[in-house]
């Protein structure tokens, strides 16, 4: 039996049995599930089976209004890769990622939903798409976020906003472009040493008319990783007190020879193991490391 994984440009979508495999077969099977994931991608849109097959039970209204979001998983290419997740999974309340790439620039954004069930869920989906539309519109991460905010207080008046992280990333560079609109946080991980950015807290979006959010920039150095991370991450609860910044970074120090996606994986299982329950909020993690623009060049 031969077991291959069915992944397209790191988005892992499930696993491939093939039984009577011989060695000699691996390279062409690989390529079997490589086309079979491009198959699913394709498909999937079209019909509900394979999201039913993913699922062990119901998700909530809301939950299914959030998971519609979300960008994907992982994601892998030359220059960096990526990974995010997004618990509890079938009952969210609010908090969710998304991202994209040009091969040229990655953007980036967490946010923390505010509400619950599926007022918490149309107010995410609300900023997620406000965000989207500006982004496509082309425009400066300042100018994304602007809109946004605009968009959302438009519908709302203030009495319901979020907080949000946007970052840009130039992939040759290795330029980040932030915006702290609230409460995730950011993490970078360099040579074993955990390091908090220190980032101008900004108004949320949706909170106040007009706001203007001025953008911070650093860089990173090739084997760089960062960790985004929602309040549900460091405030979960439990007997013996709070998760709390001082566990976050433990793990992340640790954490440097996983791939992004076991890093998530891994961060929200222990987060699990601390709270020896169901998460009560929800939580999102998202780990992105650049390899260096050297590797985007020879794509």
């Amino acid at each position: 039996m031969a077991y291959l994984p069915v992944s397209m440009r790191g988005e892992r979508i499930g696993v491939l049995a093939v039984t009577g495999a011989g060695a000699d077969r691996d390279t062409e099977l690989a390529e079997v599930a490589t086309l079979l994931a491009h198959e699913l991608a394709a498909v999937r849109a079209g019909t509900d089976r394979y999201a039913l097959a993913a699922r062990s039970r119901r998700l909530t209204l809301a939950a299914e209004m959030q998971w519609e979001l979300l960008p994907g998983r992982s994601r892998e290419r030359p220059s960096f890769g990526l990974a995010g997740q997004l618990e509890p999974a079938y009952a969210v309340r609010g908090d969710s990622f998304d991202w994209s790439d040009d091969g040229d620039r990655l953007w980036l954004s967490v946010i923390n939903g505010m509400g619950d069930e599926v007022t918490a869920a149309s107010l995410t989906a609300l900023a997620t798409n406000a965000l989207r539309n500006a982004r496509r519109a082309g425009i400066s991460l300042a100018d994304q976020a602007a809109l946004a905010d605009q968009a959302i207080y438009a519908y709302h008046q203030g009495a319901q906003y979020l907080g949000t992280l946007l970052l840009e990333l130039d992939l040759a560079a290795g330029a980040v472009t932030v915006i702290d609109a609230g409460s995730p946080r950011l993490l970078r991980l360099r040579d074993g040493e955990v390091r908090h950015e220190k980032l101008d807290e900004q108004f949320p979006l949706g909170m106040f008319e007009g706001s203007i959010y001025r953008p911070q920039r650093f860089r990173l150095a090739p084997g760089d990783r960062l960790y985004l991370v929602s309040d549900g991450v460091y405030d979960a609860a439990a007997e013996a007190g709070r998760y709390g910044v001082a566990a976050l970074e433990r793990f992340v120090r640790r954490s440097g020879a996983l791939a992004p996606l076991q890093a998530v994986r891994s961060l929200l299982a222990d987060l699990r193991a601390f709270v020896g329950s169901d998460l009560v909020d929800d939580a999102v993690a998202v780990c992105l490391q650049w390899y260096g623009g050297q590797a985007e060049a020879a794509r």
